[in-house]
């Protein structure tokens, strides 16, 4: 016990989580690639559905849509499960119960299956990224999980420039009487089939089964593993309800500020390359190709905005005029043409991708480390919420009116109202409040990292 409890060298703890890195942070952003393909690939088979199956608008947005609910209702019976069976078990069977399921799309007859196949791709989905997160959390000390996360979310940038292209060549495949757009979901989902059996072998549920490690390094691991533990089970503070938290004036605040941005993020990702094939005779490769340029252009901007505001500190200002980048952007691809319009959702992405990352310091600095992880999930999940109402809203648009430029309207008066409302978000504690409102994880994080942690991690999540 006494050996557990004291602090490990910080020499053997820092080559030891190097090891840690290098040994499952590939496998993971390989992981989260093929997961975000398998969630957005249906935005380049629109088309093809309703030629094929009679899928029109409405129900493409409604069936796009449904796989945030399936993924709401199943995130918390995941998380539980994760934590009884273990990461290495239950992270093994999501990516198998997903590929699975993302296969069965291929074998879609109608509407009534549509919706059925994308709710339960959602469910078999839940609790990915809360298992990642289990999985640093008993892996590495809080000081290596911000570099950590960094690197694995890197995974949803790369992921958001060449599910396009990937995606359009696999619709070119043929034979077997099945179509294109169904050998793209049988073999995208089967890659994750594949990948499983490889998660199964390569990842150890503890520290002390890794036969890559030294005895020391292991000790050294479990050890500080164990300190951060401790020092949370002092703190005594149980997990308040989902109705408490919204109680919070300031967590509400932040709720609608997530969810205006995740409601652009999701409308461009599901409706861009319908937008893109209305610029010409673009072949699916084609059009692939054009839906990474906005990501492209966004990933350079996240990361020089991220830069600037790091250096002048006016995070609420920073937020607001990223939200007026995309409003404009927004507004104007409703304007001119469709090359236009493609020019305005790329100006627009600068706005809305940085805007994702640039918030999450906003409510770090706001709450109290004991419920912030409690916290963070409910922004998150109500952020995903955009990913059900932008595309059914879309579709209901589109069939009822024959376009789009409703919700287009709808989403940059969105992005300007939550860049007013910004301001009203407060960045710290009020005076005089007490300890149970500030940052995050006392006496085991570190600042920096834990900043760019929650910054970078729940961009990943939604991209």
């Amino acid at each position: 016990m006494n050996t557990v409890q004291s602090s490990p060298d910080p020499t053997v703890l820092a080559r030891a989580a190097a090891k840690v890195k290098r040994h499952v942070l590939p496998l993971f952003v390989v992981m989260f690639i093929v997961n975000y393909i398998d969630r957005v690939n249906i935005g380049f088979v629109r088309s093809h559905l309703e030629t094929d199956l009679g899928i029109g608008a409405a129900a493409y947005g409604l069936g796009a849509g449904l796989f945030f609910i399936g993924y709401a209702l199943f995130e918390v019976p995941s998380n539980l499960l994760l934590q009884r069976y273990g990461a290495r078990a239950w992270l093994t069977r999501i990516m198998f119960t997903w590929g699975a399921a993302a296969m069965a799309m291929a074998f879609v007859q109608g509407e009534t299956s549509f919706y059925v196949l994308r709710f339960i791709l959602g469910a078999a989905e839940a609790g990915f990224f809360p298992g990642i997160i289990y999985y640093f959390t008993q892996w590495l000390p809080a000081s290596e999980r911000g570099k950590a996360m960094a690197i694995f979310l890197s995974g949803s940038a790369i992921a958001s420039v060449i599910s396009g292209p990937v995606s359009g060549a696999l619709l070119s495949v043929s034979g077997l009487s099945l179509h294109g757009w169904q050998w793209m979901f049988l073999i995208e989902g089967f890659a994750s089939i594949v990948l499983c059996g490889f998660v199964w072998f390569w990842l150890q549920s503890h520290p002390r089964q890794a036969s890559w490690l030294s005895e020391e390094e292991k000790q050294a691991l479990v050890s500080a593993i164990a300190l951060e533990q401790l020092a949370r089970e002092a703190a005594q503070v149980s997990r308040p309800s989902m109705f408490t938290l919204l109680a919070d004036k300031q967590i509400a605040l932040f709720c609608f500020i997530y969810f205006s941005i995740a409601l652009t993020i999701y409308g461009a990702t599901f409706w861009l390359p319908s937008m893109i094939k209305q610029m010409g005779s673009l072949g699916d490769f084609q059009v692939g190709l054009f839906n990474s340029i906005p990501w492209l252009i966004s990933i350079v901007a996240m990361y020089g905005f991220a830069a600037l505001a790091s250096k002048w500190k006016h995070q609420q200002a920073w937020v607001s005029l990223m939200l007026v980048i995309a409003a404009f952007g927004m507004f104007m691809s409703t304007t001119g043409g469709p090359v236009f319009a493609f020019v305005a959702i790329c100006f627009a992405a600068i706005g809305f991708k940085a805007a994702s990352a640039l918030f999450w310091p906003i409510p770090q600095g706001y709450l109290d480390a004991r419920i912030a992880a409690a916290v963070i999930a409910l922004i998150n999940s109500v952020g995903n919420l955009g990913g059900f109402v932008a595309p059914t809203t879309f579709g209901f648009l589109e069939q009822t009116t024959g376009s789009i430029q409703g919700g287009l309207y709808g989403l940059a008066a969105t992005s300007l109202i939550a860049a007013v409302v910004v301001f009203f978000a407060r960045t710290a504690p009020r005076s005089g409040v007490p300890a149970s409102t500030v940052p995050v994880e006392p006496v085991v994080s570190q600042p920096r990292d834990s900043h760019h942690t929650l910054r970078s991690g729940q961009q990943g999540a939604i991209s």
